[in-house]
């Protein structure tokens, strides 16, 4: 085995690109400022029909400050470099198409961008189904990989490529490549049902959940597609007319399919993209849309757009509401924000209070930590002990600030009888673990407790001290809410028993306990 180290993500690109120039399957995975390094390898591979696919953890873009939360920026601007855009919203969702993105490349050599939300999607530990390698290997076009390993650069069959062209032969040749890509979609939907007959499972590339009849739709891409369509069910069950049509296939944009998925009965739309492009009528996937209906005769059909979710802000069921009540509105607000308060600009929509969209019977629970204390290594190990040792489904979501080790971390698990499709933070806990004794002077802690929910602290105080030590309005929240509260000095516990700071151990026993 080799590993040889590049000076950054460009070097990585030229490295993929020499290794499918040398006849070798390759991929990479990349996000951000990363994959702006690859642009211009990108535009080679595509150009040069290579097949390749590259997963990207979608992730915002140094502007005015660094991020390294998640949005849809990075994918955005590599939307003209001939690679094939395939999104997917859900944990399970990105085995399902990576494995159709790698089907379709190795048949067709145009190369694929398969990405999915960073850190909401990447870092999410949820209860899914597996497709074995065996299985794999039987949807692979053996053919397929034979001509790509016959064009391989190989000094005892020689060829010409990667020449410079002229004014004279330029523009034909790039014209020439139109053959590659069109009908591309129809092979992503042969694929699919190619994956289809084994598994069982299959995801349309323009998919829509809803009311037959709809009149008001939202038109989105990525997890913020989960969390409309779990609204719209929810909306739907109280008589509302309202619909989400989920993209999957951002490039090559399919209009026909896209107008085949939209209720004939829509009146209005509403396009959410997660990602900001300055200067512009509108962001990308708006652009798509409003195109769409133009090209195909629908002038009466309304078409706005909003923004959401950069940096990783959270999307959440009532802003989802909101998004519904502006489009109802007899002057809907044309461009806006949802999940901020822009009082600068003042194109944010106003937020209800929280909606729970939740199944029956499922249990949230929040654990504060602090970076490096194991709290959040315990919490993936208990969500799997629950997921794998019990029929509950389980999700896990873990939220950390940019300094991780000595920060501030917080765990999100929630588990029931019923799949949990929730890709947004817990604000109704059952369960509430504080790990460290200053967070209940420093946060407020109690702000996202449910009424008769449990609360532990780890904390070295006795019962009397803990009407000095807990700030005024805990102490209130815990009355009102009529929360059950216990401490425990698990710090202590982790001394005597040799653990040093490490108190993960302790109270997960204590969470599985209570």
């Amino acid at each position: 085995l080799s590993v040889t180290e590049m000076q950054s993500e460009a070097g990585a690109a030229g490295a993929l690109h020499g290794a499918l120039k040398a006849g070798a399957f390759s991929t990479t995975f990349t996000a951000s400022q990363g994959l702006l390094l690859m642009i211009p390898n990108m535009y080679k591979i595509a150009g040069e029909l290579l097949p390749c696919v590259m997963h990207v953890a979608a992730r915002a873009l140094a502007g005015q400050a660094l991020s390294i939360f998640g949005d849809h920026q990075d994918v955005m601007a590599c939307r003209s470099t001939g690679w094939c855009m395939l999104a997917s919203e859900s944990v399970e969702m990105v085995q399902y198409n990576a494995l159709v993105a790698h089907l379709v490349s190795m048949e067709r050599r145009v190369p694929v961008q398969h990405f999915f939300d960073g850190f909401r999607t990447s870092h999410e530990v949820n209860k899914v189904k597996l497709i074995d390698y065996n299985t794999m290997k039987q949807f692979i076009n053996w053919d397929a990989v034979k001509e790509h390993h016959d064009l391989a650069m190989n000094p005892r069959h020689p060829h010409v490529q990667g020449t410079s062209q002229g004014p004279d032969i330029f523009f034909q040749c790039v014209e020439a490549g139109n053959s590659f890509y069109d009908n591309l979609a129809d092979l992503f939907e042969a694929k699919s049902k190619l994956v289809e007959q084994k598994t069982g499972v299959r995801y349309a590339l323009y998919a829509y959940y809803g009311h037959p009849e709809a009149e008001y739709v939202i038109v989105v891409m990525g997890s913020g597609a989960v969390t409309c369509s779990e609204t719209a069910k929810y909306l739907q069950e109280k008589g509302e007319k309202v619909g989400v049509l989920k993209v999957r296939l951002f490039r090559p944009w399919d209009r026909t399919r896209f107008m085949a998925a939209l209720p004939t009965t829509c009146k209005r739309i509403c396009v959410l993209d997660r990602t900001k492009e300055q200067g512009s009528q509108g962001e990308p996937l708006f652009l798509e849309v409003s195109t769409t209906l133009k090209a195909m005769s629908k002038p009466n059909i309304v078409c706005i757009g909003g923004r959401y979710g950069l940096g990783s802000k959270e999307f959440t069921p009532n802003m989802v509401l909101s998004v519904y009540e502006n489009l109802k509105k007899d002057t809907p607000k044309p461009r806006f924000t949802v999940g901020i308060i822009d009082d600068v600009t003042h194109l944010s929509l106003p937020v209800g209070d929280w909606l729970n969209v939740l199944p029956k019977g499922t249990t949230e629970c929040m654990f504060y930590g602090l970076g490096s204390d194991g709290t959040v290594g315990a919490n993936k190990s208990a969500v799997k002990m629950i997921a794998m040792g019990t029929e509950l489904y389980a999700q896990a979501y873990f939220e950390y600030d940019a300094k991780k080790s000595g920060g501030v971390t917080i765990s999100h698990l929630r588990f029931g009888p019923q799949p949990i499709y929730a890709p947004y933070n817990v604000r109704a806990a059952d369960y509430l673990a504080i790990h460290k004794p200053s967070y209940v002077a420093n946060y407020d802690m109690t702000r996202y407790m449910k009424p008769n929910g449990v609360c532990v602290i780890n904390c070295s105080w006795s019962v009397s001290e803990l009407e000095n030590k807990l700030p005024p309005k805990m102490r209130r929240d815990l009355a009102s809410k009529k929360a059950k509260l216990y401490i425990i000095d698990a710090t202590q516990i982790a001394v005597k028993a040799g653990l040093g700071k490490r108190i993960n151990m302790i109270m997960q026993s204590v969470f599985f306990k209570l």
